[in-house]
C-alpha cells in the first residue's frame, strides 16, 4: 500500500509540469500584446496631427492598458513557474526584480485583482474622456461600478489575508 501511495505522489509531483504549456502560451500572448501595442502606437503616430487632445489622451490610455495587461501576464507567468514548476532562488537571480520571485498565492491574488482594478479604472477614464461622443448614463454607471467592484474585492481580500495571518500567529 505504501508503494502505491508513493507512486501516486510521484505522479502528482510530476504532473506539475503540465502547467508549462500554459506558461509558454502566455509568453506568446506577451508577443501578441507587443504587436498590438506597436500597431496601435503606429496608428496613433499616423493620425496624431488630426487628433484632439481628448482623442490623444484616450489613445495613450489604451496603450497604458496594453502595458498593464502585459505586466499582469508577466506576473502570472513567473508566479505559475515558481509555485508549480521550480522555486526561483533570489540569491541565484540577484539582478531579478523582487516582484517577479517569491510570489505566494495571497500576493498573486492581490496583484491580479489590483491590476484588473487599475486596467478597469484606466478604461473608465478613457470612456469618461469620450463621454461627449456617447452620453449613455447607464453605461457610465457600469463603467464606474466595475473598477470599484475590484477595489472593494481587493480590500476584502487584503483584510481576510491579514485576519488569516493574525489567526495563524495566535495558534
Amino acid at each position: 500500500m505504501r508503494q502505491i501511495d508513493r507512486a501516486f505522489q510521484a505522479i502528482l509531483f510530476i504532473s506539475r509540469w503540465l502547467i508549462a504549456p500554459f506558461l509558454i502560451g502566455l509568453v506568446f500572448c506577451m508577443l501578441l500584446l507587443i504587436y498590438r501595442f506597436f500597431a496601435d502606437f503606429y496608428a496613433l503616430v499616423k493620425t496624431l496631427p488630426g487628433l484632439t487632445w481628448h482623442d490623444l489622451i484616450v489613445d495613450v490610455l489604451n496603450l497604458v492598458d496594453l502595458s498593464l495587461a502585459a505586466n499582469l501576464v508577466l506576473i502570472v507567468i513567473f508566479s505559475g513557474f515558481e509555485n508549480f514548476i521550480h522555486k526561483i532562488s533570489q540569491d541565484e537571480q540577484a539582478a531579478w526584480p523582487t516582484g517577479l520571485v517569491e510570489i505566494d498565492f495571497g500576493a498573486l491574488k492581490q496583484r491580479v485583482i489590483g491590476s484588473i482594478a487599475v486596467i478597469a479604472a484606466v478604461d473608465a477614464l478613457a470612456w469618461y474622456l469620450d463621454l461627449e461622443k456617447t452620453a449613455d448614463t447607464t453605461k457610465l454607471g457600469w463603467v464606474i461600478a466595475f473598477p470599484l467592484m475590484f477595489v472593494v474585492s481587493l480590500l476584502l481580500l487584503a483584510l481576510s489575508e491579514r485576519i488569516g495571518r493574525h489567526h495563524d500567529k495566535a495558534d
